[in-house]
């Protein structure tokens, strides 16, 4: 029978928003004392009740689940799910609300990667100082310091203050010394959404080895890739509350298809899209998805027809737009960028279209999503993720009727076998 490492039941945090002092001073306190009674009087006159619960929110509510030793589990949701404010609870961090959590063996947590680093201290020092509050005892650090200046790859700059490092210096070293830990259960809150490509892989990689070693690990990541790889099962949260678990694949392709009811179906719905970042000073209204001969069905061999409409007070100076498709696991799969091509004049009228026709992707079949950005001078004027999809439908580029399948690859190009010399058997 499996030992328990994390007991969750009945878990729930709430929080007060839109407090206007978190932290007043006395006088303030003494006065909101005194004046209260006399509040709450005029309140029952007129009356006006206060609305029980207004400036509260619930990060979680109701939570319970249970991960056995040796388990590695995902924790997946959009952001504002609940994913870091469940493990802050699960690393002492913070209490909740109701309901309680057990945890079985000493627990160590990557959380904000960098906390407790002092900036006037050097990297050596830090070394210490923040082993130190992960619960490292002297000698154990001492005896991983090499390890962890290795792995960090700062060496040089050991005894100069942290506060001079550049961002990735400074999380390398943050990293190195939360990840040679040793603790029975490691919380990880989504460590690989910085550093470089070569760091990530690299933590991906320490991450793995901690697994395969019998600890176990709680992983909230939004890359479903590294999800899928290191974790055996997967928790989905939104609004505080656990969507869908078990299997990790089962519990990350019925995430990614949830994407599904984010995305507008009408084409002119993007105007309306509230889920957008940049400056705002264009938007992008609308996008059509199409093969070149405007036909909506795509397969592996079409050549893709993005017509991307915008709108803007002004004419648009040094318009760029680019569009990224995704595959299901948030994989990078086409990135077209029109700065890179120069097609677009230099400027463009306050409203309009453009296009961007593609050569054939080949794509395995599958579903994919299409990012959109509108950019001014270089500057972002607006981002939309998961702006449209399309499903790629088979197509024998072949000629032989076999196609791979999507879970095992995702690009199809031509190609020809051949023997070399002369292999006739007698």
């Amino acid at each position: 029978m499996s030992e328990t490492a994390v007991k969750v039941e009945g878990l729930s945090k709430q929080y007060r928003i839109g407090e206007p002092n978190a932290y007043p001073m006395f006088r303030e306190a003494l006065t909101e004392a005194l004046l209260a009674p006399f509040r709450k009087l005029r309140s029952k006159l007129s009356g006006r009740q206060n609305v029980s619960g207004a400036g509260l929110i619930w990060a979680l509510k109701d939570i319970s689940f249970k991960v056995d030793k040796g388990e590695v589990v995902g924790i997946i949701g959009r952001n504002g799910a609940g994913k870091s404010t469940l493990l802050k609870i699960l690393s002492g961090i913070t209490e909740p609300t109701t309901g309680y959590a057990d945890i079985y063996g000493r627990i160590g947590s990557l959380l904000e990667v960098g906390t407790g680093f002092h900036m006037e201290l050097t990297g050596r020092e830090n070394i210490f100082m923040n082993g130190a509050l992960l619960g490292m005892r002297r000698h154990e650090i001492k005896k991983k310091f090499d390890e962890i200046v290795d792995f960090s790859e700062v060496e040089a700059f050991l005894d100069t203050p942290v506060k001079r490092y550049s961002s990735g210096m400074y999380m390398r070293l943050a990293f190195a010394v939360a990840a040679h830990l040793e603790p029975e259960i490691l919380a990880i809150d989504e460590v690989l959404a910085v550093g470089d490509a070569a760091f990530q892989k690299k933590c991906l990689g320490k991450i793995g080895n901690i697994a395969k070693q019998g600890r176990t690990v709680l992983f909230v990541s939004h890359n479903m890739s590294a999800i899928r790889s290191l974790c055996t099962r997967a928790y989905s949260l939104d609004a505080g509350k656990i969507l869908h678990h078990g299997p990790t694949h089962d519990v990350v392709d019925h995430y990614l298809k949830s994407f599904k009811s984010l995305i507008q179906p009408e084409n002119n719905a993007l105007d309306q899209r509230k889920e957008r970042t940049g400056d705002g000073s264009a938007k992008i209204v609308s996008l059509k998805i199409e093969d070149e001969n405007g036909d909506e069905i795509i397969n592996s061999a079409s050549r893709l027809k993005l017509t991307i409409g915008y709108r803007s007070e002004k004419p648009i100076l040094h318009p760029q737009f680019s569009a990224t498709i995704y595959d299901y696991s948030d994989i990078g799969l086409v990135s077209l960028h029109s700065e890179r091509t120069n097609d677009l004049p230099e400027v463009l009228p306050p409203e309009g279209q453009v296009t961007c026709i593609t050569e054939p992707l080949y794509l395995t079949p599958g579903r994919c999503f299409i990012n959109l950005a509108l950019l001014k001078g270089g500057m972002k004027a607006d981002y939309i993720e998961h702006a449209g999809y399309f499903d790629v439908e088979a197509h024998d580029i072949y000629g032989s009727g076999k196609l791979p399948d999507r879970s095992w690859v995702v690009c199809l190009r031509k190609y020809a076998w051949s023997t070399v010399g002369n292999q006739n058997v007698q």
